[in-house]
């Protein structure tokens, strides 16, 4: 009963804004979608009540990122028959019609590509609830063209966004960002980028530099990070955080001008973004927030901002913490497989080029997948290929961005590595090497995986907690065994 109700109401939303299917009369046949321009799986799944899987499976798509305009789809469960002709969406920054004689300030709005709730709500003087409280919007990161919004606020939108506002869609355009091939980079700490010349030898064309972003503060105080690593021939990826603490207020806000601000970064010409960073864990989400549905609630925005902004920038999910010890649940966080799962449940896999990995607890070879020094040695999360395997079949066909790889070794450091870190008192700095160049050949060669990023070039940072110095391939005597042994194994 609960589903004929709510498909029941998705049918009078749709006559609502004249998107509809044509049924023939009395036909027993599925209906059948024709994909226009800026749809996806994902949300045409979510227009008709049915699953991403069921959708794809019904029309034999082994990949969902892969549909294309005039395709016809076939939606289970339904009754129909053959579609009639949709209506282009609405141009212009949308079609507002004349507010009530009333003068009660009430007035309807219709979605065009460029609108988020939150630029709709902010160009009708209301606010970003106000304006999803009354048009019953739970989700309000699902907004569709060509949707009748009705507006409680000034009568006269003010002018379509355009003025240094970043421009938003609410279907993503298609995916033009380069996901094939393999490239090498490393992450930078220091700002100054000593050690550049040393990265092109070992082989880095990109940089990775994390950034953390707080509210109302624009992309272009950023600038200067896309601009030091293009001037020293680098491409750049950032990855960008805030505090757990912001989105704990109004998630579905944040979630909207965190997007806002990826764009402005994509639209500054940052190559790759990495949204937000292990979000599986308390210490950088909200507790009793928890979950990879939530957390595709903000990449789903992001990707459609920075696409908007930027096509070729790579849209890489925030790589969630390697870890077999949670309690998986919302407060005190999932453990990474678990969450992975979740996220793949909510469709992330149409919002991401590229699927971010941490793997930065090494105390065995790359491939050894039996052995660490550990009592939990039978984990998966220390060995390399296993890690590898999962984040792979857990969105198959999308490439892995290796985000963050290490080892640490506390050689060359007067003090030894912290107790939380006693399972790699094993390691040398040429174990170190070694295991990094093995490791990277290792990724190049499997074909999927698309950046390799060493965590990290250059910190000169070992507290008694995170020994971040201990996994710089620039040891305290300045040199760099693994940039030779790096170099030499990828061929130069």
């Amino acid at each position: 009963m609960r589903r004929l109700v709510a498909v029941f109401a998705l049918c009078m939303m749709m006559l609502s804004v004249g998107v509809v299917v044509q049924a023939q009369e009395d036909s027993d046949s599925p209906i059948v979608h024709v994909v226009q321009n800026g749809e996806n799986l994902f949300r045409i799944a979510l227009r008709y009540g049915v699953s991403l899987n069921d959708l794809a499976a019904a029309n034999g798509i082994s990949n969902p990122n892969l549909i294309f305009v005039g395709q016809q789809l076939t939606i289970p469960g339904t009754t129909g028959g053959t579609p009639a002709p949709q209506p282009p969406p609405a141009d212009n920054g949308g079609t507002t019609e004349p507010p009530p004689s009333d003068g009660g300030g009430t007035s309807t709005y219709t979605v065009a590509p460029g609108d988020t709730l939150s630029s709709i709500a902010r160009r009708f003087g209301t606010s970003f609830t106000q304006l999803a409280a009354a048009n019953g919007i739970a989700n309000p990161n699902l907004i569709f063209v060509g949707q009748v919004l009705t507006v409680n606020g000034t009568a006269a939108p003010t002018p379509a966004p355009g003025g240094g506002e970043t421009p938003v869609v609410v279907n993503p355009p298609p995916n033009t960002a380069p996901i094939t091939g393999f490239e090498l980079g490393g992450q930078v700490t220091q700002s100054n980028y000593p050690f550049s010349d040393l990265m092109r030898q070992t082989g880095m064309t990109w940089v990775k530099r994390q950034v953390r972003w707080t509210p109302g503060t624009p992309a272009s105080n950023f600038q200067g990070e896309i601009d030091a690593a293009k001037g020293r021939g680098f491409r750049v990826l950032l990855s960008v955080l805030g505090d757990p603490n912001d989105i704990a207020g109004n998630p579905a806000q944040y979630y909207q001008e965190f997007a806002q601000f990826l764009g402005g970064l994509a639209a500054g010409g940052a190559d790759a973004l990495e949204v937000w960073n292990e979000p599986n864990i308390p210490r950088e989400w909200p507790s009793g927030l928890i979950s990879g549905g939530n957390y595709t609630q903000m990449l789903s925005a992001a990707y459609q901002v920075i696409k908007a902004n930027n096509s070729a920038t790579i849209v890489i999910s925030g790589a969630p913490a390697p870890s077999g010890g949670l309690p998986n649940n919302a407060q005190g966080g999932y453990n990474d497989d678990a969450f992975l799962n979740q996220m793949a449940n909510a469709g992330a896999g149409q919002f991401m080029d590229c699927i971010g990995v941490h793997y930065n607890a090494g105390a065995v070879p790359p491939s050894a997948t039996s052995g660490a020094p550990v009592g939990s040695s039978g984990h998966y999360s220390w060995y390399y290929q296993p890690m590898m395997n999962l984040y792979a079949n857990s969105f198959p066909g999308i490439p892995l961005c290796i985000t963050e790889i290490g080892y640490v070794s506390s050689e060359g450091f007067a003090q030894g590595l912290p107790a939380n870190f006693s399972w790699a008192a094993g390691n040398s700095v040429q174990d170190q090497a070694d295991w990094l160049a093995q490791a990277a050949v290792r990724a190049r060669n499997a074909g999927n995986v698309r950046l390799f990023i060493i965590w990290n070039v250059d910190s000169t940072t070992y507290l008694d907690t995170d020994p971040q110095a201990g996994y710089a391939i620039v040891r305290p005597d300045g040199g760099c065994p693994a940039c030779n042994t790096i170099a030499s194994a990828l061929g130069g």
